[in-house]
């Protein structure tokens, strides 16, 4: 069974920033492609960053590429998403996800097959 555990929200003010966590349980993480999605209340999940099982290739949604950063430390089987910049529109439950299969640009949620449980990130202005 595989696992994703998402951390680091919280409650911050517009313009600071944030570090989440994705731990991924041994020792399938090296084979899976990771992303980061969020939804706010009333809004479909939204796609925001991914990168390839390598580290090798990110791209991310154009309402945060200026902002968001998406990294992976295989040594930690771990995925993280460093949040800049932080605006109230930000504020949602952050989730990771895994998928086994690439597909360029693809920005739908569909193909992952792992889901973290969430955690919430509140930006007050």
């Amino acid at each position: 069974q595989v696992q994703l555990v998402e951390s680091g929200g919280g409650l911050v003010q517009a313009g600071d920033s944030l570090r989440l966590s994705c731990a991924v349980s041994r020792p399938t993480f090296s084979i899976f492609h990771m992303g980061w999605f969020r939804q706010a209340p009333g809004k479909e999940r939204e796609f925001l960053a991914f990168i390839s099982k390598s580290g090798g290739i990110t791209y991310y949604a154009d309402s945060v590429k200026e902002r968001f950063t998406i990294s992976r430390d295989s040594a930690r089987n771990t995925v993280y998403l460093k949040m800049n910049m932080l605006k109230p529109e930000d504020t949602a439950v952050y989730y990771c996800a895994a998928k086994t299969t690439y597909t360029p640009n693809d920005y739908s949620a569909t193909p992952y097959n792992y889901w973290g449980q969430g955690t919430q990130v509140t930006v007050s202005s």
